[in-house]
């Protein structure tokens, strides 16, 4: 676990007293480093609809503990290449992917509108958690890449805790984490149900983060901000006792 120092709050019972957010294409604009990791692999983002289907379908087979983290990536890569009629083997896979990784790896870079609403929620007492479904060391060297490694109070990865969202489990670790009840504790994610309802289904505040625009105002009950810009207007009405900052909000 990450420790950051510890700010005082003078909520009241019940009032939101921790923030934990998602990682990829939350804080971090992970489509734009898988892109540019694309291009490197094959020339061209074009093939990314292809690759974005394929991701989806063996990420998830890694977060149900069918694969491996590597065996995804060379499975991913093995089925991405036959979408297009190359059959290449495991050896083969592999290099290629290395390829890829290293350009996406260095393209690595948070949104814009990430380190200001951590820099408000921090300096507004208001604790920092991390949840992510992830290997632990790759998602540990992502967070420590773009500077946050110091930032959060608890980074909760499913492949240290060995459940993922939106298992309830995995929220309420982080809330244990914190010291926590779950009513006290928002969470902010990029994926709907993964995020934001599995969220809420465990007692947190889920919010929406959809930086598509393809909803606005609330989803049922769950809230949507298109953007981390939004969030400290959002949660204010929440945490009377912390200060709205103009400048990030709207």
């Amino acid at each position: 676990m990450t420790s950051a120092p510890n700010h005082s709050t003078t909520h009241a019972p019940g009032q939101l007293k921790a923030v934990c957010l998602d990682v990829d294409d939350t804080l971090l604009d992970t489509q734009r480093a898988s892109r540019q990791g694309l291009r490197e692999l094959v020339g061209t983002d074009r093939a990314w609809p292809v690759w974005e289907r394929t991701t989806d379908h063996y990420y998830a087979r890694f977060v149900n503990d069918e694969l491996d983290f590597e065996a995804m990536c060379v499975e991913r890569t093995k089925a991405f290449f036959a979408a297009f009629g190359e059959q290449i083997d495991d050896t083969e896979a592999a290099r290629r992917e290395s390829v890829r990784m290293a350009a996406m790896q260095s393209a690595w870079g948070l949104f814009d509108d990430a380190r200001p609403c951590l820099d408000w929620l921090r300096d507004s007492g208001v604790r920092l958690a991390v949840i992510t479904n992830a290997p632990s060391t790759y998602q540990r060297k992502k967070i420590a890449a773009v500077g946050l490694a110091d930032v959060f109070d608890a980074v909760v990865i499913s492949g240290e805790v060995g459940v993922a969202k939106p298992d309830p489990r995995i929220f309420r670790t982080a809330c244990d984490a914190l010291g926590l009840r779950p009513d006290e504790v928002a969470h902010v994610g990029d994926r709907l149900d993964t995020d934001a309802r599995g969220a809420a289904r465990a007692g947190l505040h889920g919010v929406w983060l959809d930086r598509s625009r393809s909803e606005r105002g609330t989803v049922g009950d769950v809230p949507v901000i298109t953007s981390l810009h939004e969030l400290p207007e959002l949660l204010v009405g929440d945490l009377p006792a912390i200060p709205a900052m103009p400048e990030l909000i709207g």
